[in-house]
């Protein structure tokens, strides 16, 4: 049986007019003991030791301990506290210390108007259920911890820091105005589950220095930086969670290691899914919604593995760049004002399955001999400029792709390299295939029907090799050939009823072509001046024979000269 005390403002025969009085009466008896607490302000500092239980008699919020120098309630023991408001106001003291044994603070409120409101100091076990903290940060040290129901409110710093091995369970909580982190955990472990986070200044969920951090269930809105955010070597997952309007909807970074599973990042101002600098990330049945600069993002030596992602509105969809690498399987993306897919800068990645409806652009490469991506099984519809682009020294592999209602399906040019097998094109404003520059274009089984300029297209010194490939109502030409362009086009055919079958320049071998239209040579370029240098990243666009062209993909400015031919103007 505990020893009941009874402290009430009033004193009398019975009871005790402070709080330290009738504490000091029960550690004389040295037994369990029940302190009732009569509704008052009680100005002073609480030393609990020993098994102890501190209630409120007329409830939460009837009862307010407050002390000007040091902390307000230090616990050492089996300590519960029930109903009581708890205030300090000394920068170098905590409010409430548990500096051993067991705390349990319940339908509490703690105001921490400086440094911490809770601390739970290592080999320590504290408890918080539906209570409020203002303020002050909850700290857990090394100690063990759970926290149900409960808002934490106006933190100056992180609303709760779970570090040097502590092991935390955060369920069903509200967490807002943190000026720094809503969560922060460091090398230690933390399960957040079901929690509101608003509000946020820096990262809303935070983990660094090998922590373990799982979240489940919540929900991030508002937040100035990260909504959820994995650095140095930190792991973990993320379920079924939402982020909204935050800089960058998850970040994983420095080694950091993180599953993403059934996750929704909508409107973040600029990435939904960031991964860089070496982090490792896997996304799940994700859905990127409305990003205002990226959709995904792995980028220097960042490793991103995805499965079953949509992403819609927004600009960019999926950017692999600077070192960055990634598997990318059954994506849907739609409705982008930008590039679906883009691989630059010695970055590698890997699509399967993708569908890509109404953005501006399709797959863009570009970058040095480094930069490589493979597309397989994958379909670009209704798109403004081209579906697949690629540039510089990149090499990419399309393997059943199909393009439609597109200005161009497939181009590749500079030095670029660009493999098209079993792949279709249809319904294009302009042209199929085109390889221009030094670009090399290596074709099999490619199928190309309704452009209205050109089936296939070589210009200046690139290189052609297209075998078994269809060309169908073209409206300019089955095929077209100019400059120094060289090849071969193996077992071909050229259907429909306009146009030519093969604009001819003599440098490219047409092996078994079968086709009922004209095959045409192509008249020597004139001499001339200068001729135009037209600089568009997303491929040129072609409605008939073009001659004497010159163009280059991803140059910052352009040059242009016109020679009038009637003589020099003034």
């Amino acid at each position: 049986m505990s020893a009941r005390y009874l402290v009430s403002p009033r004193g009398g025969r019975r009871g005790h007019r402070d709080i330290s009085s009738a504490l000091a009466a029960a550690a004389a008896q040295r037994r369990p003991a029940l302190i009732e607490i009569e509704p008052g302000h009680y100005e002073e500092a609480l030393a609990v030791r020993g098994e102890v239980r501190l209630v409120a008699t007329a409830g939460p919020g009837s009862v307010l301990v407050s002390a000007v120098r040091g902390t307000v309630l230090d616990a050492c023991g089996s300590v519960s506290v029930h109903g009581l408001m708890l205030t300090g106001r000394d920068p170098g003291a905590d409010v409430v210390a548990c500096t051993g044994g067991t705390l349990a603070l319940d339908h509490a409120e703690v105001r921490g108007h400086h440094a911490v409101s809770v601390h739970a100091r290592p080999h320590t076990t504290v408890t918080l259920r539906d209570s409020t903290v203002l303020y002050g940060r909850t700290l857990f040290t090394g100690s063990r911890g759970l926290v149900e129901r409960c808002r934490f409110t106006d933190a100056a710093d992180n609303a709760l820091a779970v570090i040097e091995g502590a092991d935390v369970a955060i369920r069903d909580s509200r967490i807002d105005g943190s000026r720094i982190h809503g969560v922060r955990v460091s090398d230690a472990r933390a399960q957040v589950t079901g929690c509101e986070l608003t509000g946020i200044g820096q990262a809303a969920l935070a983990a660094d220095t090998r922590a373990r951090l799982t979240v489940s269930g919540c929900t991030v809105t508002a937040v100035h930086a990260e909504g959820i955010l994995f650095t140095e070597q930190a792991k973990g997952s993320v379920d079924g969670t939402r982020v909204t309007d935050a800089q960058h909807g998850v970040a994983v970074a420095s080694g950091a290691d993180l599953l993403v599973r059934g996750c929704v990042f909508a409107d973040c101002r600029d990435s939904g899914i960031n991964v860089h600098t070496a982090g490792r990330g896997r996304f799940e049945d994700c859905e990127v919604l409305g990003s205002g600069t990226l959709g995904v993002f792995s980028t220097t030596g960042g490793v991103i593995e995805a499965d079953g992602v949509r992403i819609a509105r927004g600009n960019v969809g999926i950017a692999v760049t600077d070192g960055g690498r990634g598997r990318f399987g059954r994506i849907a993306i739609e409705d982008l004002t930008g590039t679906a897919l883009r691989v630059f800068g010695d970055a590698r990645a890997v699509f399967t399955d993708v569908r890509v409806d109404r953005c501006k652009a399709g797959l863009e490469g570009w970058g040095g001999a480094g930069t490589a991506a493979e597309v397989t099984g994958s379909t670009f519809r209704d798109l403004g400029t081209m579906a697949v682009a690629v540039a510089g020294q990149a090499r990419v592999a399309l393997t059943g792709v199909t393009a439609e209602r597109a200005v161009l399906a497939f181009g590749v040019g500079e030095e670029a390299w660009l493999s098209l097998r079993d792949c279709t094109a249809r319904e294009l404003g302009a042209g199929g295939a085109i390889a221009f520059g030094q670009g090399q274009l290596v074709a099999r089984d490619l199928t190309v029907a309704g452009a209205r300029s050109y089936g296939l297209a070589g210009r200046d010194r690139a290189y052609v090799d297209v075998a078994r490939g269809t060309f169908t109502d073209c409206a300019a030409a089955g095929a077209s050939f100019e400059g120094t362009c060289a090849g071969r086009m193996v077992d071909c055919a050229v259907e429909g009823d306009e146009g030519l079958a093969v604009l001819d320049n003599g440098h490219v071998d047409l092996t078994g072509l079968r086709t009922t239209l004209r095959v045409v040579a192509q008249p020597a370029e004139p001499a001339g001046p200068a001729p135009t240098v037209v600089n568009h990243f997303n491929g040129p666009v072609f409605n008939a024979a073009v001659h004497g062209a010159q163009l280059a993909w991803n140059n910052t400015h352009a040059v242009q000269q016109q020679t009038n031919e009637e003589g020099p103007g003034p």
